[in-house]
């Protein structure tokens, strides 16, 4: 799947696409939405060329598993994996749901976006952390941050948590930094088995139609959270990962040639950075699940 235009596939037509993943409805039913993780991959807000072979399918693969690891935690929003064969292995039946207006954030450890924000201003999504914390410090328990949910092409930004209580009131708020937390304290306890960190995270929760949370589209996967291998972890730099950190290193290297702050399009991955970031995305996959890819 790598062509910009939705793909046809007969019994459904397609609602939404976003950075990522691809929305479709069934025919003659509006409970449910059928979920395709495309092989796109975005960084700084742009969806980059080429696509990573193979990243839909790890991405979902990987949910899929993690929603059985964390099954006991919250409900999750996966009806079948009884899909078309065009789609096979990249896609998941699941229920429609009234989509929760923010992304909720959680962090064990100090870096990315977090760090910068600390750098600046000694917080993180206006929450005041402690001097003299480092890049890749671990914090004492897990921290919830959040962040505004914008369209493709625009930026999300920090959301301090009377915001998120503003937004969706002030019992939901602590659920969700509850079940957020929750989620990467057992990601990482089953992670660190494998040798893995898990430095932070990004979840999205839907509500039902009894008005229960329910988790839904990826969790724990190399595009929606940090991957470091634990026998690298050496707080004071930029640690070394499984996930889009690396894409996103290269296009800040003076090699891509690109400007942050120009504005423009980044240019076209090389065929070695493609190659290396399906690497990553796999080992994080076989490494976590214990199952061949």
């Amino acid at each position: 799947m790598t062509s910009d235009a939705p793909l046809e596939i007969p019994g459904f037509a397609h609602l939404y696409s976003g950075k990522v993943r691809d929305l479709y409805v069934p025919d003659g039913r509006d409970d449910q939405l059928l979920l395709v993780a495309s092989d796109r991959i975005s960084a700084f807000d742009f969806i980059l060329d080429p696509p990573i072979p193979d990243k839909g399918a790890v991405l979902t693969q990987l949910s899929l598993w993690w929603f059985e690891q964390l099954a006991d935690l919250v409900p999750n929003h996966v009806v079948s994996t009884d899909v078309p064969d065009v789609v096979q292995g990249r896609a998941v039946l699941v229920q429609r749901l009234e989509m929760v207006p923010v992304e909720c954030v959680a962090r064990a450890y100090l870096t990315g976006g977090g760090l910068r924000e600390y750098q600046a201003d000694g917080t993180v999504s206006g929450l005041e952390l402690p001097e003299g914390l480092r890049d890749g410090d671990r914090f004492d328990v897990p921290i919830f941050t959040a962040s505004t949910k914008a369209p493709v092409g625009e930026h999300d930004e920090p959301m301090p948590y009377e915001d998120v209580e503003a937004a969706v009131g002030t019992a939901r708020a602590a659920e969700l930094r509850d079940i957020t937390t929750r989620i990467l304290t057992r990601g990482n306890e089953i992670a660190a088995e494998r040798g893995i960190l898990i430095a932070d995270t990004k979840v999205e929760f839907g509500v039902d139609a009894t008005g229960g949370l329910v988790l839904a589209d990826e969790v724990l996967t190399p595009d929606s959270s940090r991957f470091w291998p634990a026998d690298q972890w050496e707080p004071g730099h930029t640690q070394p990962s499984f996930d889009k950190e690396f894409v996103r290193e290269w296009l800040l290297s003076p090699e891509s040639g690109w400007s942050k702050s120009s504005g423009e399009a980044p240019p076209a991955l090389p065929i070695e950075v493609v190659e290396r970031t399906r690497a990553k995305y796999v080992e994080a996959y076989e490494r976590l699940t214990g199952r061949t890819f």
